[in-house]
């Protein structure tokens, strides 16, 4: 395991120390990081789970990877005052890549991005505590949950399963099957090949689905918002839209 230190930002005097307890912290961000670090791990399968705690991930399928690797770059920024210094780890465990941020204080103030390439011919889980997640190039599964964070999967053609419990769910894809929720947050998908299923479901935000011309088998439901739907109907349909929100409008259109 790697591990990376940051020194602690001392304060001039007392006087600053109140004036920033008293004001709004909460500036650092990873793209200050001029000197990314990055690393390449060994990934002894065809299965991937990225575990996260706090961090933005951007995850691409190919790139610099090659068979049996990963390739990790990771951008950090980070200070404690009145606490211990800030901590960011990475180690990979058999087919598992465990992502780490230790930041505590009076004052902490530190944000961490990971850039992940990974082989083609590998299904990906991420798991996500805190951040937003972005993937593209996917030809094969992609399973994504977070607790609180967006999330944004483009140029994917593999089956899709995303959730987040406190954000919005985007995708341009081509992927035949798409799960999409999110518990607050509104949710845009737009498919570029005919669909076999797609579930896209909010518990408190819009959710629009577009979809290439064909014949749907379409179930729409919300608790509290208009439905506007102008695909063409056939409850008989194997390509099924199953659309639903409790508080939000809903839209399934066909794309132009």
């Amino acid at each position: 395991m790697t591990v990376r230190t940051v020194p602690a930002r001392a304060l001039a005097a007392a006087g600053a120390v109140a004036v920033l307890l008293a004001g709004l912290v909460g500036c650092a961000s990873a793209e200050d990081d001029k000197d990314p670090e990055h690393r390449s791990f060994s990934l002894p399968g065809k299965t991937l789970t990225i575990d996260s705690d706090d961090s933005a991930l951007e995850i691409v399928a190919g790139g610099r990877a090659a068979d049996g690797r990963i390739e990790v770059t990771r951008w950090f920024s980070g200070s404690v005052t009145l606490g211990k210094d800030p901590e960011v780890s990475w180690r990979m465990t058999d087919d598992r890549l465990v992502l780490r941020m230790r930041c505590s204080g009076v004052i902490a103030d530190c944000s961490a991005r990971h850039r992940i390439e990974v082989p083609r011919g590998v299904a990906v889980t991420v798991l996500d505590d805190d951040g937003s997640v972005r993937a593209s190039g996917f030809r094969d599964p992609l399973n994504i949950r977070t607790k609180d964070g967006s999330l944004h999967v483009t140029d994917s053609t593999g089956p899709l399963e995303l959730r987040t419990d406190d954000g919005s769910v985007r995708a341009e894809v081509s992927s035949r099957r798409v799960d999409a929720r999110t518990g607050d947050g509104s949710v845009r998908l737009t498919l570029g090949a005919v669909p076999d299923r797609v579930r896209a479901r909010s518990g408190d935000g819009s959710v629009s689905v577009t979809v290439p011309e064909a014949a749907y088998k379409l179930t729409t439901s919300t608790g509290d918002g208009s439905v506007r739907a102008d695909v063409r109907r056939d409850d008989a349909s194997p390509h099924v839209l199953d659309v639903r929100t409790e508080d939000g409008s809903i839209t399934v259109r066909t794309a132009n």
